[in-house]
C-alpha cells in the first residue's frame, strides 16, 4: 500500500483506466481483494507545501510519489483553459496587487450566488500569465507566494507526459470541469476544448490515464457521448449535522447546478441511493462523494444550544472535535451497479482529523480501504 503525508491529497485505491466505455469493469469482488497498491492523487498538486495548482506543486507531488495530478479547469476570456480552483482568483493569485487590473473586480452570478471577485473569464491568457499564485490558506506556508505563474491545462498535460517518461511510470491526470453551466452561459464552454487538448496529446481514448470529473451532470452525460475516457460524478454537500452525521444541503452545495436550472429538486444525496447510483451508472464510471457520505462525523460534545464544543481544548472547533462512524452502504450500492467509488479530500493537519485517528492521517485512509473504497 502507498500512503503519503502530503496535506491535501485525494486518494483512489486500485483506480483503473482501459475498460471499454460500454463494458464496465468487473469490480463486484474488489473490496474483498488484498490491497496491492493504492493510487494517490495530488489534489491541486502539493498544496500542503506549495501554492495550489502550480507546475512546481504538481512536480513536487510527482517527485514524492503520486500517481495522478488533479487540475481544476476554468476558461480565460480568449478561451484558453487554465488551472485554478475557482473562476475567481482573488484568493489564489496576487491579482489585487496589480493596479492595472483594479477595474476587473466585479460581481457575477455563480451557481445562483452573486459573487464578487476577479474572474478568469475577464482576463486574456497573456494577462493571466502576468499574475502569480499565492497560498490561499493562512495556516499554510506563505513563503512561496508570488513565485509561480498560473499554468494552462496544456502545460499540465505536457508535465504529466514528460514526467511519465522521466520516471518510467504513468502519471495520470484528473481534470475537473469547474462550473460547467457558468462557463457555457459566458460562451466559454470547457468540455470541447478539454477534449481537443486530450486528442492533441493522444489521451482521448478508453486506455488514456485520464479521469474527467464534474459536480454537474448534463455535461457528463454529453461527454459520455463524445469520449471513452473515464468520467467521474462528484457529490457535494454543505456541511453535516453534528448530532447525526447526516449531510446538510444548502446552496450552492445542495444539488448539481444544472438541476437547479432545470427545476429538478433532488439533492446530491439522491445520487447516493441505489436509484441515484443506477442513474449515475448510465453516463459515468465513477462516483466520487465528499467523504462525509461515507464517514459520518458526529460531535463528541454539544452544548445546550446544540453548538459543537471544543472538546479537545485546542481553542477551535474542528474535525478534531468529532468522532467517525462508517456508512458503507454507498460503496456497496455503487459497486452493485458497476460504479467505482473515489472520495475526497484527505488532509493530514491534526485539526482536520477526527478523534478516532489520534492525529494519524493514515488511519483515515485505512478505514476507507477496509470499507472497499476504490
Amino acid at each position: 500500500m502507498t500512503t503519503l503525508g502530503l496535506a491535501g491529497v485525494l486518494f483512489l485505491a486500485i483506480a483503473y483506466w482501459g475498460a471499454d466505455k460500454n463494458t464496465k469493469a468487473d469490480i463486484s469482488t474488489l473490496s474483498s481483494k488484498p490491497l496491492q497498491h493504492s493510487t494517490i492523487v495530488g489534489h491541486r498538486g502539493a498544496p500542503g507545501y506549495l501554492p495550489d495548482h502550480t507546475i512546481a506543486g504538481y512536480t513536487l507531488a510527482i517527485q514524492v510519489g503520486v500517481d495522478v495530478i488533479e487540475p481544476d479547469l476554468v476558461s480565460t476570456k480568449d478561451g484558453v483553459l487554465v488551472v485554478r480552483h475557482e473562476p475567481y482568483i482573488d484568493g489564489t493569485t496576487n491579482v489585487a496587487d496589480h493596479p492595472e487590473f483594479a477595474d476587473r473586480l466585479t460581481n457575477k452570478t455563480l451557481d445562483g450566488i452573486v459573487t464578487e471577485g476577479y474572474f478568469v473569464s475577464d482576463f486574456t491568457l497573456e494577462e493571466i500569465k502576468t499574475l502569480r499564485a499565492v497560498q490561499p490558506l493562512p495556516e499554510r506556508n506563505q513563503s512561496y507566494n508570488g513565485l509561480y505563474e498560473i499554468p494552462t491545462f496544456e502545460e499540465v498535460i505536457q508535465l504529466a507526459q514528460s514526467k511519465s517518461a522521466e520516471y518510467n511510470r504513468t502519471i495520470a491526470i484528473y481534470p475537473e470541469v469547474k462550473h460547467s453551466s457558468f462557463h457555457k452561459a459566458l460562451g466559454l464552454p470547457i468540455e470541447n476544448t478539454l477534449l481537443e487538448l486530450l486528442t492533441k496529446y493522444g489521451w482521448n481514448h478508453a486506455d488514456a490515464p485520464v479521469f474527467i470529473q464534474s459536480f454537474e451532470t448534463q455535461n457528463l452525460r454529453d461527454l459520455n457521448e463524445l469520449t471513452n475516457v473515464t468520467l467521474v460524478q462528484l457529490l457535494d454537500g454543505y456541511d453535516s449535522d453534528p448530532l447525526t452525521g447526516e449531510v446538510i444541503f444548502q446552496a450552492p452545495s445542495d444539488r448539481p447546478y444544472d438541476w437547479t436550472l432545470t427545476n429538478r429538486t433532488d439533492y446530491f444525496g439522491y445520487l447516493t441511493t441505489p436509484e441515484g447510483l443506477a442513474e449515475v451508472a448510465t453516463y459515468a464510471d465513477v462516483v466520487s462523494p465528499w467523504k462525509r457520505y461515507l464517514l459520518k462525523a458526529v460531535a463528541v460534545e454539544v452544548d445546550a444550544d446544540g453548538n459543537v464544543v471544543d472538546s479537545n481544548g485546542d481553542g477551535q472547533v474542528s474535525d478534531a472535535d468529532y468522532t467517525i462512524f462508517e456508512y458503507p452502504n454507498v460503496i456497496e450500492d455503487a459497486h452493485a451497479v458497476g460504479l467505482q467509488v473515489h472520495a475526497w479530500t484527505m488532509r493530514d493537519e491534526n485539526y482536520r482529523l477526527a478523534v478516532n485517528y489520534s492525529g494519524n492521517a493514515t488511519l483515515e485512509y485505512l478505514e476507507l480501504f477496509d470499507m472497499g473504497i476504490d
